[in-house]
């Protein structure tokens, strides 16, 4: 990558003035007041950061529970139904806003990760600063350590552009690992089954020595019931010896078999709390593989259209899966996505007899432009992958003001452009479960 895939943000203040020139002499009478300097030897508030970065601290920083309590108080998002995407899409937007929602996540940040901020607070200087986070990311206390750099006061816009680019190459090895543990799925369903069956085999033999210690004690309390009823003490002399020997072999059994029971209720709890642990783990995977079969059949569908455009025969593309001029008099704007597929896409909308308008997004068209470009336009696209979220609210609104139908696209590629189409305007794609959108953000991580 030759660019961060997020705009640099200005850096504040003025350059430091060279040796021996005027401004350098001035520099003790026109210098900032302290009220200044103390300002800038503050912590940076969560409002005053880049706003490409508030996706990645909410995601990285706090967790879907903790913004499910706070979002709602501040939107009017139902925390009950509410996707956990929708959820974190507010609580960027209310970082962004600032105000009192902003101060809210910044007293949770703050709180939640307190230690973290007196650690960092001896830094003097970008380098220290950067040195604690890497020994953070060594020992994996990632979270703390993120929030203490992107708010500590010597942290450079350099500092914090680097440990954005070390959490977002970490979430692809995240991502990889989730490999390995659909691998461990069917080795923990074999596993939950076998403890199940152990589980049932102690409660059968833990009910049989009860049942065997309450008959030790029923003959236990008959002996002493028949000794203190018999009429002759004298015989009742004569059989000491051996009912005290009586009693105290039943005394060992009971002995034996108590230990025995609290040894088998040991095994049968902890093997009850292995259960509980593999049972959630399997339902956790079992997500996660339904999620990665409805992302494998969505891809078979965009795949399936990118074959019927690319079939060799035809003089144009489009017609190859859409009837001719089945776009005539339809002006389609793509918002977003990469440069390099704006080409294929015009030329299979302009062979259906349609119109594509192209719109960067804000990267380096204005975002002023929505408005004029919208205007007039059948239909709107995004992929969720390659816009940020500033422009795809934006979008949204300025396509509810001017009554277009927008649609998102799960990715940039072609691929799925093509299969939209075919689904809008053919209905030729057979209906598909919803694919999940991903926590991370991968554009700003």
């Amino acid at each position: 990558m030759h660019a961060p895939p997020f705009r640099l943000a200005r850096t504040q203040g003025l350059a430091r003035p060279d040796e021996g020139s005027p401004m350098r002499a001035a520099v003790g009478c026109c210098g900032p007041s302290q009220a200044e300097l103390d300002r800038s030897r503050r912590r940076t508030r969560l409002a005053e950061l880049d706003h490409h970065l508030h996706c990645s601290i909410i995601g990285t920083c706090l967790s879907t529970h903790e913004l499910r309590k706070l979002v709602p108080k501040f939107t009017s998002l139902d925390p009950q139904h509410a996707t956990d995407l929708e959820i974190h899409h507010a609580a960027v937007e209310i970082a962004i806003e600032g105000g009192a929602g902003s101060k809210a996540l910044q007293k949770a940040l703050d709180t939640r990760y307190a230690g973290a901020l007196r650690r960092f607070s001896a830094a003097r200087d970008s380098e220290a600063v950067l040195a604690l986070w890497n020994e953070s990311l060594a020992s994996g206390d990632i979270p703390p350590a993120y929030w203490a750099l992107m708010s500590h006061p010597e942290a450079t816009m350099a500092v914090r552009q680097s440990a954005f680019g070390e959490l977002h190459m970490l979430s692809h090895l995240v991502g990889a690992a989730n490999r390995a543990d659909l691998r461990r799925l069917v080795a923990l369903e074999a596993d939950n089954a076998a403890l199940q069956a152990k589980a049932e085999r102690q409660q059968a033999r833990l009910a049989d020595m009860s049942r065997e210690r309450d008959a030790a004690r029923d003959a236990l309390a008959e002996l002493r019931a028949r000794a203190a009823t018999r009429p002759d003490r004298d015989d009742r002399n004569n059989d000491n010896g051996s009912r005290d020997a009586l009693v105290a072999s039943l005394r060992e059994s009971l002995a034996a078999r108590d230990a025995r029971l609290a040894l088998e209720t040991s095994r049968r709890e902890a093997a009850e709390q292995r259960a509980a642990a593999d049972e959630t783990a399997l339902r956790t995977l079992r997500t996660q593989l339904d999620d990665t079969l409805a992302l494998i059949d969505t891809l078979r569908a965009e795949a399936r259209a990118l074959e019927q455009a690319a079939q060799p025969g035809d003089e144009d593309s489009a017609a190859r899966t859409l009837p001719r001029d089945a776009l005539k008099g339809q002006r389609i704007v793509y918002v977003g996505g990469r440069p390099g597929s704006y080409q294929a896409a015009r030329r299979w909308v302009e062979s259906a007899g349609g119109e594509l308008t192209v719109h960067d997004g804000g990267i380096e068209d204005r975002k002023g432009l929505l408005d004029t470009v919208l205007a007039g336009a059948s239909l709107a696209v995004f992929p969720v992958d390659c816009v940020d979220h500033d422009s795809m609210n934006r979008l949204k609104r300025v396509c509810e003001r001017h009554q277009v139908t927008y649609r998102p696209l799960r990715t940039a590629s072609l691929a799925s452009f093509v299969e939209l189409m075919m689904r809008i305007y053919v209905d030729a794609a057979p209906p598909l479960a919803a694919v999940p959108v991903s926590r991370f953000c991968l554009r700003h991580g």
